[in-house]
């Protein structure tokens, strides 16, 4: 499955048969392609260099939406249908994917007016079938002051209330390659490829790995190879295929998190950014605010990307001329994190008006690329990559393989009716457990049903603190569920400690240090580089804060 500890055990069977599917690449395209294609009865390899979740897929800015922005340039199709996947998303992963008011506030000398915004709020509804938790409203400016009065008061002419949804990225794709996995896919982190594996006539048969945690070096062979790596993509095409015309225009983009208390928005606000098309967002969580993100072309190496003071200064400019009753400051940022958008080139003059609509494009030699797209349509690009694939089969595997179960519930003990029922039984049990009941609530929130498993497993934890036993369940979790091998990748990854917290969650490191020896067995020393490497990302990415 996708535990840690079965990973040997999967990259020994990666090596055992020839797959339907060889899959480069661990991000949600990556993981939505194998949950599709094993979902229809084909047999799955899957490959992430690094962590699963590592690259973009666990540094957007978290949010499932249409993309109203889009409507401005005729991209009337693309909303559509990232708007019908919101609504299946909804559905299908409750415990990732949590409904959110947008606020869209206008001022004088805005490029778009209160009337245009308004035809733009019916449309958006038109698009998503009148189907949205509620629709559109508008708002005078003192309804807006009331609710916002730290927003900028001077020009304000009114504004937009609407619906779209938050999520967490990175869980996302492990709950949906955990569901993969249930379906047959086999899995491994940390697996890289590292060249193409082809018969007589160059066409491409399997591909050669290193296992970059033992250094072995092995072979998986496939029907199918299937590039989903993002901005990784010419690196990629190049390296299998030798002859390739460039495709990709990576696009930079940083983050900012603030608490709560210090920034406390009730709803999401859109902020326009310069006067141009390109917005900047203010998103409350249950565990923080977040505020991005900027747009930059990238030349560099995707893994070398990380927030400079210039990107900050940047972001906090906007925010403060919006919210100028905040006055939010450097020292205000609990942290910061930045990624690379995987954008398709299409000759646009900038990276804001380059479009978000993905590219499929099956290689003759027996390979296909996914590249662009947005994360709230990763479903049915994953759909659409497959059908693409299936191409290079006969018409009978064609056939044999129609008919794909993706609409399922991610995870069986989390759906909707499970999380309601799981929630009334903490109420009428708020002994059984040895948490307090918020924290009971919480993990459900997470979780679902699957919260009863992890906190019954929490009678051997010990803890200064409620929340150090919380996340050594969570670790645990982690670990056994979604193959997480490091404290990084727990801290980046599985849990928002890192982004959420003031002290990073520096302060539970003994706790979950503990469990990742336990269940891992790794040594004093294993464990010290474990805990540098996790501080050497802190430094990198928050460089910034060191700077006047």
């Amino acid at each position: 499955m996708l535990s840690a500890k079965e990973r040997s055990k999967n990259i020994q069977q990666l090596q055992k048969q020839q797959y339907d599917l060889v899959i480069i690449g661990g991000g949600i395209n990556g993981a939505g392609v194998a949950r599709d294609a094993a979902s229809r009865g084909m047999s799955v390899a899957l490959v992430e260099a690094n962590d699963f979740a590592s690259g973009t897929s666990s540094r957007s800015s978290k949010l499932i939406h249409g993309g109203i922005r889009y409507l401005e340039t005729f991209e009337f199709g693309l909303v559509f249908e990232a708007l019908s996947e919101r609504r299946k998303l909804f559905q299908i992963a409750p415990h990732l994917v949590h409904p959110l008011r947008f606020l869209i506030p206008l001022f004088k000398g805005d490029r778009v007016g209160m009337f245009k915004m308004g035809l733009g709020m019916w449309l958006y509804d038109a698009l998503a079938l009148f189907e949205a938790p509620e629709m559109h409203r508008r708002l005078n400016p003192e309804d807006v002051l009331n609710e916002f009065p730290t927003l900028k008061s001077e020009g304000l002419l009114g504004a937009y209330m609407y619906y779209d949804a938050y999520m967490d990225d990175d869980r996302l794709v492990h709950e949906t390659l955990r569901s993969a996995a249930r379906m047959g896919a086999i899995a491994a982190n940390y697996v890289k490829a590292e060249g193409a594996l082809v018969d007589k006539n160059k066409n491409l048969i399997g591909i050669e790995c290193v296992d970059q945690i033992s250094g072995e070096i092995f072979q998986i062979h496939g029907r199918h190879i299937v590039s989903t790596v993002g901005p990784w993509t010419d690196d990629v095409a190049e390296h299998m295929l030798g002859e390739w015309k460039e495709i990709m225009r990576p696009s930079k983009g940083i983050h900012l998190t603030f608490s709560r208390q210090r920034f406390p928005l009730k709803e999401a606000v859109v902020m326009a950014a310069d006067q141009q098309k390109r917005v900047i967002f203010g998103i409350p969580r249950h565990e923080m605010v977040i505020v991005g993100t900027t747009d930059t072309d990238f030349k560099n190496n995707p893994s070398l990307v990380k927030s400079d003071a210039e990107d900050v200064e940047y972001l906090l400019k906007i925010t403060n001329q919006y919210f100028p009753g905040a006055h939010l400051k450097k020292s205000d940022i609990i942290a910061s994190y930045s990624g690379v958008r995987p954008l398709v080139a299409d000759n646009s003059a900038t990276e804001s008006g380059t479009s978000r609509e993905h590219v499929i494009i099956s290689h003759p030699r027996n390979i296909t690329f996914v590249a662009g797209g947005k994360y709230t349509t990763y479903r049915a690009m994953a759909e659409d990559t497959v059908r693409a694939a299936l191409s290079h089969f006969s018409i009978e595997d064609q056939v044999k393989f129609q008919k794909s179960r993706t609409l399922d519930p991610l995870n069986p003990k989390a759906t909707g009716p499970l999380i309601e029922k799981a929630l009334t039984t903490v109420e009428a049990r708020k002994d059984k457990y040895s948490f307090s009941l918020p924290i009971q609530k919480w993990l459900i929130e997470r979780h679902g049903f699957e919260a009863f498993d992890l906190m019954a497993a929490a009678t051997d934890v010990v803890g200064e603190s409620e929340w150090a036993r919380v996340w050594q369940i969570e670790a645990r979790h982690a670990i056994r569920e979604t193959m997480c091998l490091t404290l990084r990748d727990f801290y980046l990854r599985r849990s928002p400690l890192f982004l959420a917290d003031k002290n990073h969650g520096f302060q539970f490191l003994n706790e979950i240090g503990q469990v990742f020896q336990e269940e891992l067995g790794l040594s004093s020393q294993d464990l010290e580089k474990q805990i540098n490497a996790l501080r050497k990302h802190l430094e990198v990415e928050m460089g910034w804060s060191l700077t006047e």
